[in-house]
């Protein structure tokens, strides 16, 4: 196509960065390979002959083909294309979660995702059969095909504004001894802690409603139905719905856990979204404030 273009192998060889012999050599090569005849020489120029104007055509398409993969590995060692599949918690998938995306994605256009909320039990079915490339869940008790990172996030009480839990600078069992509580699963590990906390302080503690996720405790409280303790990471996102909080007293942290499949190689791009959404839980570790 060099050739072609230029009209001459001298024009060709300065285009391409190498010697004039050693296209002479390639071109002669092509012809013995392909069997017939590439250029004929007409008042000093190489015209190309009718099989090779027969050829252009399909040659045009391999090199923007080639042109084309040249680009999309430019962008996957840029870590600007590929796919991602994360597994998470359902309340991920609608609070925290999609900020973090949006920004990962904004200078990304060439990576797609796909986001699959479900309970912790099947995130861990995902992970052993290595069906997606990155989970967000909670009660992870560990599994040799499972790599697993642990993160502390602090609690708060949360409450609609007005309530008189504003008048507190922290908030313990004591405070919620008459507050109907909304909590999460009796089964789960952080109802057991908190339960434990309430027989510590000597308090009941007044069950009103059982939900799976933290979201969901946020949007009941919102609506004046109780009080909750959870992840501080959660009642962010409802602050500015009238929404209040305060510190849980005593440390109280929610454990969240980043895993992904061990024997599942990740993609830069992969890597590079998990280290991203590491970062984006820094202001509600446990380590990054007083407890």
């Amino acid at each position: 196509m060099a050739v072609t273009t230029n009209g001459s192998i001298t024009s060709a060889a300065a285009d391409l960065g190498v010697s004039q012999p050693a296209v002479s050599r390639l071109i002669s090569d092509l012809e013995k390979s392909l069997g017939f005849q590439l250029f004929d020489r007409r008042e000093g120029r190489l015209v190309p002959t009718q099989e090779v104007r027969y050829l252009q055509p399909s040659v045009e398409r391999v090199l923007e083909l080639m042109k084309q993969i040249a680009d999309v590995s430019q962008d996957i060692t840029q870590r600007k294309a590929g796919h991602i599949r994360v597994a998470c918690l359902p309340g991920f998938a609608t609070s925290h979660l999609p900020k973090v995306i949006a920004d990962f994605l904004k200078d990304r256009p060439g990576v797609t995702m796909t986001i699959e909320p479900d309970r912790p039990e099947r995130i861990l079915e995902w992970m052993i059969g290595e069906q997606y490339d990155f989970g967000i869940t909670d009660s992870f008790n560990g599994h040799p095909a499972v790599q697993s990172t642990d993160v502390d996030v602090r609690t708060v009480c949360v409450f609609p504004s007005g309530h008189d839990l504003e008048g507190v600078s922290e908030v313990t069992p004591r405070e919620l001894a008459n507050e109907k509580i909304i909590h999460t699963r009796r089964d789960s590990d952080f109802f057991a802690r908190l339960s434990k906390t309430f027989q510590s302080a000597n308090v009941e503690l007044n069950s009103h409603i059982e939900v799976r996720q933290f979201t969901a405790a946020c949007d009941l409280a919102l609506k004046g139905v109780g009080v909750s303790v959870v992840s501080e990471l959660d009642a962010v996102q409802y602050a500015n719905q009238g929404l209040s909080y305060r510190s849980f007293k005593p440390f109280l942290p929610h454990t969240l856990s980043l895993v992904r499949p061990i024997l599942k190689q990740p993609s830069l791009v992969t890597l590079e979204f998990i280290e991203q959404f590491s970062e984006s839980l820094n202001p509600f570790r446990v380590d990054s404030g007083k407890h």
